[in-house]
């Protein structure tokens, strides 16, 4: 699980246990009624900050991997077709449960892709 998500369920879970339900909103007096909005308030400003901070994380956290990204892509388009061959049947070789799984999930992408041209 990525530090965003954990961010995110963390807040979550801080904000459940922040409510509370009211059953007689009567008993409340002006005075009760006012501090509790200012508990209110105070509880959904530190939760908007640490939503921010989440988004911020996860802005970074993209932003770093969209430069990875790119310079692969830029490696890959450097290269010779046939070393690019070479290259895929050197990992098969050495790895091949996962261009099982990989050729699998490239597969059902293709497959939903082409049945869904057709709807």
């Amino acid at each position: 699980m990525s530090e965003f998500e954990n961010e995110v369920k963390k807040a979550e879970k801080e904000l459940e246990q922040g409510l509370i339900t009211l059953e007689n909103e009567e008993k409340y007096t002006e005075h009760q009624s006012d501090e509790f909005l200012g508990e209110i308030k105070m509880q959904a400003q530190e939760y908007g900050k640490k939503v921010q901070d989440a988004a911020g994380k996860a802005y970074d956290y993209a932003k770093e991997n969209l430069g990875q990204a790119g310079d692969k892509f830029k490696e890959l388009t450097s290269k010779d077709p046939k070393e690019l061959i070479e290259d895929a049947k050197e990992f098969a070789r050495q790895k091949p449960g996962q261009t099982i799984l990989i050729s699998a999930a490239i597969g059902v992408v293709l497959g939903l892709l082409i049945r869904g041209g057709r709807r």
